[in-house]
C-alpha cells in the first residue's frame, strides 16, 4: 500500500498551495474553456490564404488580357513598405473609343481580419469574366451595361495585416505597423472619441502617413470614379456619408445614393441591412475614413461604405467567426448575395446619375500633394488612356518645392531680425544740445 501523507503536513500543503496557483494562473490567461469560448481558426477549405487568392486573379488576368488588366503599385515611408494589386476591367478596353465612360472603384481587405470581403472580389471579377454565373442574370442585358463601364477592383487593399491574420493574429485589422487604415485619410483625422482604442483605431502619424493608403489616393485621383465602395464586415449594413459626424449630406446627391441604398437593401439585403451615414448609424463617429475623404475631397458622387456579414452571437474574441461565414451554405451566400449587389449598382449607378455622368468630369481641386503623388503619376484619362510620367521626376519636383518654402520662410525671419535688431540697436540722441 503507498505511503499516504498526512492532509495538514507541509509538503501537502505546499502541493495544494501549487495547484491552486496554477488554476488560477490557467484562468488568469485563458488556458481554460471556462475562461473564454474556443476560437474558431481560419477554414482553409473555404478561404483562400493571401498569396492563393492574388494568384487566381493573376491566372485570370492572363486568361482574359481582352476585358482584365493588373497593375501592382508600391510605395513606402520611413522603413515600412507596402503594395497594392488593382484590377481594371474594360470590356472596350483594346477600341480606340472617346465616348465618356462610367467609372467605379471598389475596395476590399482594407481590415486583414475581414477575409471574407476578398473571396466576393474574386468572385466579382470571375463573373465579369464569364467563369462564374448569378442565377436569373441576364446576360445579354449586362453586356450592354458593361460596355459603357471602367471597374477598377482592389481585391486587397491590407495585404500586410492580412498575412498578420494568417499567421495567427485573428483580430488583428490594422496595417503591418500597426495603423487602421481607415483612419489614416484627411477628413477630420485624429480626433480621438471618449472610446478610442489604439488597437482597433489607431489613425497614425499623420493624414496619410501610411503607403497603403497613399496608394489609395493616387488610385482614388487619377481615375476620378463615379462610384466608390469600400467593404466590410463585421455587421450587414449599406452606410453613405458621413462617417465622422451624424449626418448625411444635403440635396440632390444624398437623395440619390439614398435610393440606391434602398433598391439595394430591398433586391439583396432582404431589408435586414441597416441604411444611412456610417456616423449616425452604427453607433460611434470615426474620423479620418476613406468614404469621407472620397465624397468631399475626391467629390465622388455616390460614395458608399458596405458591411456584407457578420456574426452578433460569436464572442468579441473569436473574430474569425465574428466576422466571416464559417459554413458552406452562408460563405456562398454571401457571395452570391453581394456579387449580386454589386452588379445591381453596374446597372442601376449609371441610370440614377443621369446626364451627369456623361460630362467629362471637372477637375479636382487638391494639395501639392495629393496632385504630385496622384494627378499626373500614373493618371489614367477620363477614356482610359494612362499618361505616363516619371516618378523620379515628380519626387525631384516635390522636393525643391518643398525646399523652397523653407528657404523662403528661412530668409523672412532672418530679415525680420535684421530689422527689428537694427531698430533697437540705434545709438539714443538727445535733442537738446548740452
Amino acid at each position: 500500500m503507498a505511503h499516504q501523507l498526512p492532509l495538514w503536513s507541509p509538503l501537502c500543503i505546499s502541493l495544494c498551495f501549487f495547484a491552486w496557483l496554477q488554476g488560477f494562473f490557467s484562468v488568469v490567461h485563458g488556458d481554460t474553456n471556462l475562461s473564454y469560448p474556443s476560437l474558431t481558426p481560419i477554414d482553409r477549405d473555404l478561404y483562400h490564404s493571401s498569396g492563393d487568392l492574388m494568384e487566381e486573379i493573376k491566372a485570370l488576368v492572363l486568361r482574359h488580357k481582352d476585358k482584365l488588366t493588373l497593375d501592382t503599385i508600391k510605395a513606402q515611408n520611413k522603413g515600412y513598405s507596402a503594395e497594392i494589386a488593382v484590377v481594371t476591367y474594360s470590356r472596350r478596353r483594346q477600341e480606340a473609343d472617346d465616348k465618356p465612360r462610367f467609372r467605379i472603384l471598389l475596395s476590399f481587405g482594407q481590415h486583414g481580419r475581414e477575409l471574407i470581403t476578398s473571396e466576393v472580389a474574386l468572385r466579382i471579377l470571375s463573373i465579369l469574366c464569364i467563369e462564374k454565373f448569378l442565377p436569373n442574370l441576364d446576360q445579354a442585358s449586362l453586356d450592354q451595361t458593361l460596355d459603357n463601364l471602367v471597374i477598377k477592383v482592389v481585391p486587397m487593399e491590407n495585404l500586410n495585416g492580412r498575412r498578420l491574420v494568417e499567421a495567427g493574429d485573428l483580430c488583428e485589422r490594422r496595417n503591418g505597423r500597426g495603423v487602421d487604415l481607415n483612419r489614416n485619410w484627411s477628413v477630420d483625422w485624429g480626433k480621438k472619441e471618449k472610446d478610442y482604442d489604439p488597437y482597433e483605431e489607431n489613425p497614425g502619424t499623420a493624414p496619410f502617413s501610411e503607403p497603403e493608403a497613399q496608394i489609395m489616393r493616387k488610385i482614388a485621383v487619377s481615375f476620378d470614379p463615379h462610384i466608390w465602395v469600400n467593404i466590410h464586415s463585421g455587421m450587414e449594413a449599406l452606410f453613405m456619408p458621413y462617417d465622422h459626424k451624424n449626418t448625411t449630406p444635403d440635396g440632390v446627391p444624398s437623395q440619390k445614393m439614398k435610393s440606391l441604398l434602398e433598391e439595394l437593401n430591398h433586391l439583396h439585403c432582404q431589408k435586414r441591412c441597416m441604411i444611412g451615414s456610417g456616423g449616425g448609424s452604427v453607433g460611434y463617429l470615426a474620423h479620418g475614413t476613406a468614404t469621407d475623404f472620397m465624397f468631399d475631397i475626391v467629390k465622388v458622387p455616390m460614395a458608399f461604405t458596405f458591411e456584407i456579414y457578420g456574426d452578433g452571437a460569436a464572442s468579441s474574441k473569436d473574430c474569425f467567426k465574428m466576422f466571416n461565414p464559417t459554413d458552406f451554405g452562408t460563405f456562398n451566400r454571401v457571395l452570391n448575395e453581394w456579387s449580386a449587389a454589386f452588379f445591381t449598382i453596374f446597372k442601376l449607378g449609371p441610370n440614377l446619375l443621369g446626364e451627369n455622368y456623361s460630362k467629362p468630369p471637372l477637375d479636382k481641386w487638391v494639395s501639392i500633394d495629393e496632385y504630385l503623388d496622384g494627378y499626373l503619376v500614373e493618371r489614367s484619362s477620363r477614356y482610359g488612356k494612362k499618361m505616363e510620367v516619371l516618378e523620379l521626376g515628380l519626387q525631384e519636383i516635390r522636393t525643391y518645392f518643398r525646399l523652397f518654402l523653407l528657404s523662403s520662410v528661412l530668409l523672412l525671419f532672418m530679415f525680420c531680425s535684421r530689422i527689428s535688431k537694427s531698430k533697437f540697436s540705434r545709438p539714443i540722441v538727445s535733442a537738446i544740445a548740452l
